[in-house]
């Protein structure tokens, strides 16, 4: 038995206000009703049937917790009512531990991290020339220390080729790219 548009649409919604996914609801749809819909189709659906997508939300979040990692543990033979074991050693007292309350904030800005990495803005120039092949061509220098040279084919596809030595960008680099050529054309 054929379903109708306002049929298929009363399935969609009943299955969705009881939690489940696009991707189960398409099976179902499939194998219950042999409405072959793709992902794209069901989600386009999906938005002008006005979904209210609590239920997918919370669903999403119990998996996350369900999947989070466990809290750590303390080490065998280490305290287990909260107190600390003190460690030999010549410690300086006035110095606040790990595990003390912060201080008064003050005004004064933030220091970056012992371990942080300092970055450098990314920069990008567009050549005059552009090079045989390209549509568009330049280099580009990016926070992280990379560098090569950038190009656009005729299709729209980016490429990058990174000088010799340099690393390849990290995802920052890229986003920040993006960004810098945007400026650099004037869009």
């Amino acid at each position: 038995m054929a379903f109708s548009d306002k049929e298929r649409n009363a399935f969609i919604l009943e299955c969705l206000s009881q939690g489940m996914s696009l991707s189960e609801l398409q099976d179902q749809l499939a194998q219950q009703h042999d409405i072959h819909m793709t992902y794209m189709e069901l989600r386009m659906l999906t938005a002008d049937l006005q979904v209210n997508w609590e239920k997918q939300d919370a669903k999403a979040q119990a998996a996350k917790t369900k999947n989070a990692p466990a809290p750590a543990q303390p080490a065998p033979g280490a305290p287990t009512n909260g107190a600390q074991e003190e460690m030999p050693g010549d410690f300086d007292d006035e110095a606040p531990m790990a595990d003390d309350p912060p201080e008064e904030a003050s005004d004064a800005p933030e220091t970056p991290a012992k371990n942080a990495v300092l970055r450098s803005k990314t920069t990008v120039e567009v050549s005059k020339v552009v090079r045989p092949g390209a549509a568009m061509s330049g280099t580009v220098k990016f926070g992280s220390g990379a560098s090569g040279e950038w190009y656009l084919d005729q299709y729209g596809r980016l490429g990058f080729n990174p000088d010799e030595g340099s690393g390849n960008p990290d995802q920052q680099d890229v986003q920040e790219f993006q960004l810098e050529l945007q400026k650099a054309l004037g869009y």
